[in-house]
C-alpha cells in the first residue's frame, strides 16, 4: 500500500539559482534509477501549506511568479505518482538553499532528505542573474553594478529572492545553516565549473551520493541560459510592455501568461548581442562584501575558493586532492 511518505522526494537539488541546477536536473532525469519531478521548481517547501499572498513579493513579475508556487500538498504529492517502484525520487528548487524556513520544512517532512548543492563564483552568478532578468524585460536598471547597489533597498521593499543578487551568493552562511539541520553526509556540494567541465565525473559523483549506478546519467544541453540584450530604445519599450504584462499576468493562470508573453520575450531576445566581459572595477565592488562569506565557505568545507577572489572569475578550482583548469 502506498503511503504519503512513498510519494515524497528522497533528495532535492537545493540551489543555487543560475548555478547549473536546470542542467543537473535534466541530466539526472536521464538516469533509469532516478525519478525527477516533471515540474521543475515546484517550490513546495518555500510555502507553509498556504498560497503565497499576492503582495508578498513586490518586484517586477514577482506576483505572477508566486502563482506558480505549488503549495497544495495533494498537488505536490502527485508529482511523484509516476515514479517507478524502486527509483529514487527527487525535485529541484534552487531557492531551498537560500530559504532557511525551507531547510526546517524539508527536514521535518523528510528526515533523511539528501541535498545536492551547486555553488558558482558569486559574482559570475549575480551577473548571470541580472542578465536573465534583463533578457526577460523585468530588470529596469540597465547597469549591473547599479542594480546590485539597489539590492538592500529592494529587499526592504519586498522584492522577491531572485532579485537578491549578492545575498543569493552567500553560500557560506547558507551552508552553515543547512548543516545545522542536515548531517553533512546527506549533503553533496558541487561546483558549477565541475558540472560544465567535468560532467561525467560529476554525474557519477552525484549518482554515488544518491545510491544509484554510476555511468547511467547523461549530460544534457543547458536550457536556462538567457541571452545578453543590450540597452536601446527598442529594448526599453519592449521591457516596459513586459513588466506591464507581468503585472497583469498576476491575475491570470501562469500557463496563460507564459503562452501570451512568448512573442514579447522572443522580440526582446531578438536584440541579443555577445555578452561583454565584466569590468574589473565592477567585479571588485560586487565581490568585496562577499569575501568574509567565501572565507566561511572555505572554513566549512576545507577547500580553497581562491579562484573566486580574483579579478576575472571563471578561474581554476582546487579540490582536496588536485588542482586543474576550469577553462
Amino acid at each position: 500500500m502506498t503511503t504519503p511518505a512513498d510519494r515524497l522526494p528522497q533528495f532535492v537539488i537545493a540551489g543555487a539559482p543560475k548555478a547549473g541546477t536546470t542542467a543537473l536536473h535534466g541530466a539526472l532525469a536521464t538516469h533509469p534509477g532516478l525519478y525527477l519531478s516533471p515540474v521543475k521548481e515546484p517550490k513546495y517547501y518555500l510555502t507553509d501549506g498556504r498560497p503565497p499572498p499576492p503582495s508578498r513579493h513586490r518586484g517586477p513579475g514577482d506576483a505572477h511568479s508566486a502563482r506558480e508556487w505549488m503549495w497544495r500538498r495533494s498537488e505536490y504529492l502527485r508529482l511523484f505518482d509516476g515514479a517507478p517502484p524502486g527509483t529514487v525520487r527527487g525535485e529541484s528548487t534552487p531557492f531551498y538553499l537560500y530559504d532557511r524556513a525551507a531547510h526546517a520544512r524539508l527536514v521535518a517532512d523528510v528526515p533523511g532528505i539528501k541535498v545536492v548543492v551547486v555553488v558558482r563564483d558569486p559574482v559570475d552568478r549575480a551577473w548571470s542573474n541580472w542578465v536573465h532578468l534583463r533578457a526577460d524585460g523585468l530588470e529596469p536598471v540597465a547597469d549591473f553594478v547599479s542594480a546590485v547597489r539597489l539590492e538592500e533597498r529592494r529587499i526592504a521593499d519586498g522584492w522577491g529572492p531572485f532579485w537578491h543578487y549578492r545575498r543569493l551568493g552567500r553560500y557560506g552562511e547558507q551552508l552553515r545553516d543547512l548543516y545545522a539541520r542536515v548531517p553533512r553526509d546527506q549533503v553533496c556540494l558541487l561546483r558549477y565549473r565541475q558540472l560544465v567541465d567535468q560532467p561525467v565525473e560529476t554525474l557519477n559523483r552525484v549518482s554515488t551520493f544518491l545510491g544509484v549506478e554510476r555511468g547511467r546519467a547523461h549530460a544534457v544541453p543547458p536550457e536556462n541560459v538567457k541571452p545578453y540584450v543590450p540597452d536601446s530604445g527598442r529594448y526599453r519599450a519592449l521591457a516596459r510592455a513586459a513588466r506591464a504584462g507581468a503585472a497583469l499576468g498576476a491575475h491570470l493562470p501562469p500557463q496563460v501568461w507564459r503562452q501570451v508573453s512568448r512573442p514579447l520575450v522572443a522580440a526582446l531576445h531578438a536584440g541579443r548581442a555577445a555578452r561583454p566581459s565584466l569590468p574589473v572595477p565592477v567585479r571588485r565592488e560586487v565581490l568585496e562584501p562577499l569575501l568574509p562569506d567565501i572565507a566561511l565557505l572555505e572554513e566549512l568545507t576545507g577547500e580553497s575558493f581562491a579562484d573566486w577572489k580574483g579579478d576575472t572569475g571563471r578561474g581554476h578550482y582546487s579540490s582536496r586532492q588536485t588542482a586543474g583548469s576550469e577553462q
